[in-house]
């Protein structure tokens, strides 16, 4: 069967990889060191013991081209993995462009979403080490849910830290994690002195995932049977994501087909680094591949913010690690793709971005939630929030294909569905929605408080 004709590309589960890629070998220019958030010197390994397992530091620091998945983790990873390959014919049809389009849809997962890619692997680590309880924020809520279920395979306490914009817009998901047997709570809580200071400063504060991160860094640092679990960012993350985009290699491959461009969201840049990094080997030894990071207007930490050493929590509690950054202060405006409200980007993926090797846009909140209906309505899945800002970068590109007569290949990752965000698509739907943009002042007041190194 021609390409054309095949709507989902279906990897057999015997072709699942058995290796996470790691970026890291291949980077023109090495990562900047994270610095003690004390001494400002480089980090060590046993710095990060405290709220990291041993097996996930290892990862973090590792420079190994492919890092051997465990059999136990690909396991259960065969519960949804490899996730299918779509081709969009009848978005192409109502775009009326020449354009192929392809989505990697990862909402089969349990959780509906990406996250459950590293949150397994994470917890099996703290699992191997004896840890009896895991300390999590979470955005919009799909990390929480992913890390909740993964506590709950490996009989692991879990504890999540969901910012309060988002718990209060999003109750199902709260009860999603309820329901795999976690705690979750509003971030800033009372249950840490990071969330009571908070909440005397700024009774009615939003919150933000930079405060929740020090709320469950505080919590996990507490207690001896804890460690802390974070859900983009750091390398071993985005190294776990990168399944995403080895499996589409491969299917593009059955197809005979290779992406011109490759598209994910970008808040903290896993679901991102996942579909494109895979690609990086490939750019390097010449292949014409675009790999375009879309993030919100209202959080723009690619396209206006800085690229500088800066905290990734507000207290103070994590590392200074070198990113594009809008400042650890930063409080973004409520806009419903909460996943992507976070002041700095991934290290791998900012170091990327500054050497040319990727690309990034800022899009419109209105702009993706009116991409997110017509792919609803063309290809019948009404995806995540976050998602659909990768959907509104593939339709603009379809369009310019379409105006300058090129029959481009356009892949994008639809990292998650919006079940559980329709309370979103009902104010879009009812004309609520308000289009954010990031100000410059704004930026101007959060970069003073950024660490002197």
């Amino acid at each position: 069967m021609s390409r054309d004709e095949l709507t989902k590309i279906i990897l057999p589960e015997d072709k699942m990889p058995k290796f996470w890629y790691n970026v890291q070998a291949d980077m023109p220019t090495p990562l900047a060191p994270g610095l003690h958030p004390g001494t400002k010197k480089p980090l060590i390994p046993a710095d990060l013991q405290a709220i990291f397992a041993d097996g996930l530091i290892a990862q973090e620091v590792s420079t190994e081209r492919f890092i051997e998945i465990p059999k136990e983790i690909r396991e259960e990873y065969k519960k949804w993995r490899p996730s299918p390959l779509f081709r969009a014919h009848s978005l192409e049809k109502a775009l009326d462009t020449p354009c192929r389009i392809y989505y990697k849809y990862e909402g089969f997962s349990p959780v509906g979403s990406h996250k459950l890619n590293s949150a397994i692997p994470q917890v099996f680590f703290n699992k191997m080490q004896g840890i009896k309880r895991i300390t999590t924020e979470t955005g919009a809520g799909q990390w929480g849910t992913a890390l909740s279920l993964a506590c709950k395979r490996y009989d692991i306490e879990a504890m999540v830290y969901m910012v309060r914009v988002s718990y209060n817009q999003k109750p199902y998901r709260r009860i999603f994690m309820e329901m795999y047997g976690a705690t979750c709570v509003s971030s800033p809580s009372t249950l840490t002195e990071s969330g009571r200071k908070a909440l005397a400063e700024t009774p009615d504060t939003p919150g933000t995932l930079g405060l929740a991160i020090s709320e469950a860094v505080e919590d996990a640092v507490g207690r001896e049977d804890t460690k802390y679990s974070l859900g983009s960012v750091l390398n071993h993350v985005c190294l776990h994501q990168s399944i995403i985009g080895q499996e589409v290699k491969l299917q593009m491959e059955m197809v005979d087909d290779y992406p011109d461009i490759v598209i994910g969201c970008c808040g903290g840049g896993s679901n991102f680094a996942g579909i494109a990094f895979p690609f990086i080997p490939d750019k390097l030894k010449g292949k014409k591949v675009r790999l375009l990071g879309v993030e919100p207007a209202a959080c723009p930490s690619m396209t206006k913010g800085v690229f500088a050493y800066d905290l990734g929590d507000v207290a103070g509690f994590t590392p200074l690690l070198k990113m594009y950054t809008l400042g650890h202060n930063f409080v973004p405006s409520g806009i419903h793709a909460g996943g992507l409200r976070y002041h700095g980007e991934s290290p791998l993926v900012s170091q990327l971005y500054h050497d040319g090797l990727i690309e990034a846009t800022a899009v419109m909140q209105n702009d993706c939630f009116s991409a997110a209906q017509l792919f609803a309505q063309t290809e019948g899945i009404i995806p995540a929030p976050e998602s659909s800002h990768a959907i509104r970068a593939a339709i603009n590109e379809a369009l310019k294909g379409k105006e300058e007569g090129k029959a481009k290949s356009i892949v994008f990752n639809l990292s998650g569905h919006g079940h559980l965000d329709l309370a979103a698509y009902d104010n879009y739907l009812s004309g609520k929605t308000e289009d954010v943009e990031f100000p410059e002042e704004a930026l101007r007041e959060s970069l003073k408080t950024l660490p002197q190194v």
